[in-house]
């Protein structure tokens, strides 16, 4: 090493690898709920030791972004610390209280997305509400969370605002217990009213019904819990 070198420290190596990593989860290279390529993999892609990917996975894990699972590999958890603090409250509440915070969100996200909203996010939005009522039609519960839960996020994503898209991401794990709450609750689903009056208000760029159509699922949401006798 010559006198105009210096050695970088492994600490600002593993800062790089949290770095580099972070920015495939916020960037959505790596969804939220997907597994992480292996150790061995971000080690030969990353160009660096095990212990530094040991140790940068393990403070995203710390920071709530990673989620080990035993036996299955490390999960992306959350796309921000705000959205695993998120997390970690929205696990504490009942589905009740996280219906009352979609209203809020969901309401202006609606109206928002109905004002603002790009060619391309009329595509995503109707796509997600076809794929939510094929899963009807075929009876596949878990396909239909899945589904709704990409709706919601759809219309989320075409209000632009990058801040509400992180808080709702936050909500992700809240949102999906209380989709499925709803659905074993309903029974008949397809009957629910008011998300393909969302679909159809945003791509008519109607802020008003948009905002309605969101009262009326989630009013059809809450009298199904709050009838619930569990």
């Amino acid at each position: 090493m010559t006198s105009g070198q210096s050695a970088v420290r492994p600490g600002r190596v593993c800062d790089a690898v949290i770095a580099q990593l972070e920015e495939r989860i916020t960037t959505g290279e790596w969804p939220v709920g997907t597994r992480i390529p292996p150790e061995p993999e971000l080690v030969a892609a990353l160009g660096v030791g095990r212990n530094t990917v040991r140790e940068a996975v393990r403070a995203l894990e710390h920071a709530g972004l990673l989620e080990p699972r035993r036996g299955d590999g490390t999960y992306v958890r959350a796309t921000s610390d705000l959205g695993a603090a998120l997390l970690r409250r929205a696990r504490r509440s009942t589905a009740l209280d996280v219906l009352a915070v979609r209203a809020s969100l969901e309401r202006d996200a609606g109206a928002t997305a109905a004002a603002v909203r790009t060619e391309a996010d009329v595509v995503a939005i109707t796509a997600a509400v076809a794929a939510r009522r094929t899963a009807l039609e075929r009876g596949d519960r878990e396909a239909f969370v899945v589904a709704d839960l990409a709706f919601h996020q759809a219309v989320v994503a075409a209000t632009g605002n990058a801040v509400l898209v992180d808080l709702y991401a936050g909500l992700t794990e809240a949102l999906r217990r209380t989709v499925s709450t709803v659905d074993e609750l309903d029974d008949d689903p397809a009957s629910f009213p008011g998300h393909e009056a969302l679909a159809a208000a945003i791509e008519a760029g109607d802020p008003a019904a948009a905002r309605a159509a969101v009262d009326t699922y989630l009013a059809a949401a809450r009298t199904l819990v709050e009838g619930d006798p569990r």
